[in-house]
């Protein structure tokens, strides 16, 4: 899985840096409200995000399924 961002251009969303195999179904969050939002992180969270990402690039994962078992879900 791949997370990227967009823009929305005429009604369209637009990925600048992906290409995206035509007909693929993607997932959009939206924020809330219609405003941007931003947030900061401390130094220990900041750090904490930073290894998660090398982890995720390293291929150190959990699958999602064993993820949604784990919490009692049917998979």
């Amino acid at each position: 899985m791949v997370m990227t961002t967009g823009t929305v251009v005429d009604g369209k969303i637009v990925v600048v840096g992906e290409t995206l195999r035509e007909g693929l179904q993607v997932t959009v969050l939206l924020p809330e409200a219609s405003e941007e939002r931003s947030f900061e992180l401390g130094p220990r969270d900041e750090a904490a995000l930073l290894e998660s990402i090398r982890e995720a690039d390293a291929g150190e994962l959990i699958d999602g399924d064993e993820v949604l078992r784990e919490l009692g879900c049917r998979v």
